[in-house]
């Protein structure tokens, strides 16, 4: 079993509250890494109840049932249902070991601001917000729409292109040795 400090793959977040445009950076900044052939998984955090499910269809009708994992799969995706017996908050590495990894280079993750990986931080000074560095040493820059005076790497949150060059050389700084763990 792995833990986030020894995950075979390199595991980059974005961290930022509510607002700031997590998905909409991510949405524009993965078909740019795509294009450069970096193969990506993605796990985002909800904080609402998630239902992809339909009510009377037979992967429904199973998982009601009391199947507590079930796997519907077809031609064109699968989808993973874990059922929690208990409403808690989801731990990233229980989000991770879900990952396929073979076919993946960078699992990118939105949320999970609160545990400790390599995360850029979004920050908009507008919304009112502090900044969640230096209260996070694991945050490792910061995008924004405003300078800020941080000594961590300043990135412009409109700047795509700029972020995509980040994050492609944060994935060279990473490699793997042949105990699958992950160096600097």
């Amino acid at each position: 079993m792995y833990s986030i400090e020894n995950f075979p793959k390199v595991i980059l977040g974005f961290a930022a509250y509510s607002g700031t445009g997590k998905t909409t950076l991510i949405e524009k900044l993965i078909p740019l890494l795509v294009a450069d052939g970096i193969k990506i998984g993605l796990i985002k955090h909800s904080h609402h109840d998630i239902e992809m499910d339909k009510p009377g269809k037979d992967s429904y009708r199973l998982r009601k049932a009391g199947a507590s994992q079930v796997v519907l799969a077809s031609p064109y995706r699968s989808i993973i249902f874990k059922e929690r017996l208990q409403q808690t908050e989801p731990n990233l590495m229980e989000q991770l070991n879900c990952l396929n990894i073979n076919n993946l280079d960078l699992v990118l993750v939105e949320g999970f601001r609160n545990e400790k990986f390599a995360k850029i931080e979004l920050h908009r000074p507008d919304l009112g917000k502090a900044l969640l560095y230096p209260d996070d040493s694991s945050i490792i820059a910061i995008a924004s729409d405003q300078p800020l005076a941080t000594s961590l790497p300043a990135l412009n949150i409109n700047d795509i292109e700029q972020i995509k060059v980040f994050v492609l050389q944060f994935l060279s700084l990473k490699s793997v040795d042949s105990n699958n763990k992950c160096i600097t």
